[in-house]
């Protein structure tokens, strides 16, 4: 078992308006997961994380940097360890490049490696630098209202638009319904296996936002946490 956590410090996150849900009785599929996507990651955002992959025979820590400006370009840097220290990921609308210090290098990534391990970890190349939008390439349907731990959950269906460059081939979310708090990703392969689940936890205020701190993700083979 491989076991991935990644902590990180925001050190400026500009959030755009938000859905409110005293503003309509019944939302759309693509109003909530707008309204989520705007809450977990805004517009802008800087700051500093910490990366560790931990497999049973071996372990690292990465210390990054990252500035996204979404959905236009994001930025990522390793800082540490001294090996990898220089390392950066930069994506401008849908390309991506990675720069090579050590060789002096800057190789292209192309859009079928989006979905490819970042670093060895089980995030992907998508996941550390937004390059997809799960509200521009996908259809979203609200499928009903469920009760889990004795509160209202949305649970809302995103299915990818034909000529979207994704590869999952569904989303399900799982959003609280009194303040559109997210509560859980399922993700599944375009024969409905499920492959990844995000689930969030510890929903507290961080200044003037009320969200979900910590999210981890579950895979067949290893667990992974993101830290604010």
């Amino acid at each position: 078992m491989a076991r991935v956590a990644l902590h990180a410090g925001v050190l400026a996150c500009l959030m755009l308006p938000l859905f409110s849900p005293a503003q309509a009785e019944e939302p759309t599929g693509r109003d909530i997961v707008d309204h989520i996507e705007k809450l977990m990651w805004g517009k802008t955002m800087q700051g500093a994380m910490e990366m560790s992959v931990i497999t049973p025979r071996w372990q690292r820590t990465l210390q990054l940097r990252v500035w996204l400006d979404r959905p236009e370009r994001s930025f990522i840097r390793i800082l540490s360890p001294a090996k990898e220290a220089g390392i950066g990921s930069l994506r401008i609308k849908s390309e991506m490049w990675n720069y090579l210090p050590n060789v002096e290098r800057t190789i292209k990534i192309p859009p079928s490696m989006m979905l490819q391990p970042w670093m060895g970890s089980d995030f992907t190349n998508d996941d550390l630098v937004k390059e997809s939008s799960v509200v521009d390439d996908y259809t979203h349907k609200v499928l009903g209202v469920e009760q889990e731990g004795g509160v209202g959950v949305y649970r809302v269906e995103a299915i990818p638009k034909p000529d979207a460059a994704v590869v999952w081939g569904k989303i399900v979310y799982r959003v609280r319904k009194s303040d559109l708090i997210p509560l859980r990703y399922d993700y599944f392969s375009e024969r409905g296996e499920l492959i990844r689940t995000m689930s969030f936890s510890e929903v507290r205020n961080i200044g003037a936002t009320r969200f979900p701190p910590v999210g981890r993700c579950n895979l067949p083979t290893s667990r992974a946490t993101r830290r604010w």
